[in-house]
């Protein structure tokens, strides 16, 4: 009996030894299952985080864009060539001195009383210099040039409208009218300002590239003194007149230089008389008013 309850012990005790067996396999199964699918999923977030680096890496070494290519700078355009040079009235090309050069000092004759007809003379509307744009930037080198000499400029006329040419005309016409003949021609008969070349029937101030000027001390602004006034009808006024004394003559040659260094042709019987060497207008004889209401900027 003893010897059939001890077998019945043995079964037993290997039945369960299976069972934890089998049990214990399970277990092991499962857990290296979960093991197996951390480190899947442990692995898939490593290669998410380390794409997402490479992506941003890329984009941060990617060549920049090209900068767009630099314009070329806008080509100037002069006045005159927006101009029309068979018009007389289109004032388009010119420019007023003072705008251009503002200290320039503006004594301009033809619109006072004190020039050599004695009254004011027509189309001077305002006390105003006006050149074409190329004169008066010429001007302007050459103001530059005499102010680092103590100079300024001092202009009596430049554009002269073709109406007051025709009003020198009809003056001179008028034999008895004398009464600036002292001040301005006291050696010469009226009769003969034509012959002589003192007035013509076409100006080349009418073209807009003459201009009549002097010096003036830079700091005082008190004229220089040339040996002669302006518009005085006498060989004391050619420039190269030796009968001045050689201060007035150096005078007149610091203003000869400057303009003839800048583009000028000089005047062979007036010092303060100056031509630009190229004119944009060579053949176009304006005769729009001096005034500001003529510009047209």
């Amino acid at each position: 009996m003893s010897s059939r309850i001890d077998k019945m012990n043995n079964r037993l005790i290997q039945a369960l030894s299976v069972i934890a067996a089998l049990v214990l396999c399970a277990c092991t199964a499962s857990c290296g299952a979960g093991r197996v699918g951390e480190t899947a999923e442990s692995t898939a977030v490593t290669v998410n985080e380390t794409a997402a680096p490479t992506e941003t890496l890329a984009q941060t070494e990617a060549p920049p864009t090209e900068p767009p290519a630099p314009q070329a700078p806008t080509e100037y355009t002069f006045r005159r060539e927006r101009s029309d040079p068979n018009d007389p009235y289109d004032a388009t090309g010119f420019v007023s001195v003072g705008d251009v050069i503002p200290d320039a000092i503006m004594d301009i004759r033809y619109y006072s009383e004190y020039n050599f007809v004695g009254k004011r003379i027509d189309g001077y509307e305002e006390p105003l210099a006006l050149l074409s744009e190329e004169a008066a930037y010429a001007l302007k080198n050459a103001a530059d040039e005499l102010r680092d000499e103590g100079y300024r400029l001092v202009v009596y006329d430049a554009y002269r409208p073709r109406s007051a040419v025709d009003h020198f005309v009809s003056w001179a016409s008028d034999s008895s009218d004398t009464k600036m003949k002292e001040e301005f021609y006291p050696d010469i008969d009226k009769s003969l300002l034509f012959d002589y070349g003192y007035i013509a029937y076409y100006s080349g101030h009418s073209r807009g590239s003459k201009v009549d000027i002097s010096l003036a001390e830079l700091d005082t602004g008190e004229p220089v003194d040339m040996g002669g006034g302006f518009d005085y009808f006498s060989t004391v006024s050619h420039p190269d007149y030796t009968g001045v004394s050689q201060e007035q003559y150096q005078n007149r040659m610091t203003l000869r230089s400057a303009m003839l260094n800048n583009g000028f042709s000089p005047c062979a019987t007036e010092w303060w008389d100056f031509t630009l060497n190229y004119e944009p207008y060579p053949s176009t004889y304006f005769n729009f008013p001096v005034s500001s209401s003529s510009l047209v900027y």
